[in-house]
């Protein structure tokens, strides 16, 4: 719902849209209780650079948080930015890079985009207890390819690819100084703490962000990674993305697609792609992570909504389904006609 008397005012290089409180809480007081009721901190509705609506219950302004398993998304962009600078390809061999994986006949066929798509064959590992990079590509393959196996080692394989990669064109290796200068800077984001294994930053989890600068990431995403109009990352890595793989329809390179099929990450998943779920629903993707944070990019109503909780390890343990994303877009999505 537009309102004739909003005014835009800076905050932090984002334009807020100033709105009578009334107005602005009947828009999304849905979404917003529906979050709150279910543990959230933050709740933030985007639309293109204008923040339209945000709720902290709790807790201030600008604090990072956990993002868990929603760090992951940020390495299918990584990949497409070092594509476009001709650091590597999806589809070459992880084994051009990881010498050791060279004389395995089932590691050798593993390319980047079936590790990010996660059904190269790498075991999912420990969830929320991600293994160093060395300890990742060391570890034996769970099977064969083909089959989506969720978890932290796929991207910790990742990271030390990058970081070899790095090294070899005489770059320094450290894997999130990297990224900061190559997609965080440009895009105007900053993070708080990132949790780092042997001194490199666990790709599966451990960022912290708060919710505008989540939501500032996911914007700058769905706006094609453009920076003064021209895209910093390859455009065809950036739309394999969030196109379907035959592992799971659910899932892109790094990227969860609200698509019926869609496997989840655990049989606890709170995750509900079934059709009967997503019905009446646009294209959504995600970022996903334990505890029910979401990073949700909507292109269809050029719409980026973030939702964060306490609980992380509480919903891991036990997997509650108190959260059902489908009912939550649908009250967002009420409040955004």
């Amino acid at each position: 719902m537009m309102h004739p008397d909003r005014r835009t005012v800076l905050a932090g290089g984002i334009a807020l849209v100033a709105t009578p409180a009334a107005a602005r809480a009947r828009d999304y007081a849905a979404a917003a209780a529906y979050s709150a009721e279910r543990r959230g901190i933050s709740f933030l509705v985007q639309q293109g650079d204008r923040i339209l609506f945000e709720d902290y219950p709790g807790r201030e302004t600008g604090r990072p948080h956990e993002l868990a398993s929603g760090t992951k998304s940020f390495s299918g962009i990584l990949a497409a930015a070092m594509v476009q600078d001709g650091l590597l390809t999806l589809d070459e061999a992880c084994a051009d890079t990881l010498s050791e994986w060279r004389d395995d006949p089932v590691k050798r066929g593993a390319t980047i985009r079936s590790l990010l798509s996660l059904s190269s064959g790498v075991g999912g590992g420990s969830i929320g207890r991600p293994s160093t990079y060395a300890a990742s590509v060391a570890q034996p393959f769970a099977g064969a390819p083909g089959v989506f196996r969720y978890g932290p080692a796929p991207f910790q394989v990742f990271g030390e690819i990058v970081r070899r990669k790095l090294a070899a064109a005489g770059r320094s290796d450290d894997v999130l100084a990297f990224m900061n200068e190559r997609l965080f800077r440009p895009a105007g984001v900053t993070h708080g703490s990132w949790r780092r294994q042997a001194g490199q930053p666990t790709l599966p989890s451990g960022a912290h962000f708060d919710a505008r600068n989540w939501a500032r990431f996911g914007a700058f995403v769905q706006g094609g990674c453009r920076v003064n109009g021209r895209a910093i990352v390859d455009a065809a890595a950036l739309a394999d993305c969030f196109r379907p793989t035959p592992a799971n329809p659910g899932y892109g390179l790094t990227w969860w697609l609200l698509r019926p099929g869609l496997i989840p990450p655990s049989p606890r998943s709170p995750i509900d792609a079934s059709a009967s779920a997503l019905a009446g629903l646009p294209t959504v993707s995600m970022a996903a992570g334990a505890g029910d944070q979401r990073l949700y990019l909507i292109p269809e109503h050029d719409l980026v909504v973030v939702r964060q909780a306490t609980g992380i390890l509480a919903r891991r343990r036990r997997g509650d389904a108190d959260w059902s994303d489908a009912d939550f877009l649908r009250l967002v999505l009420d409040g955004a006609r």
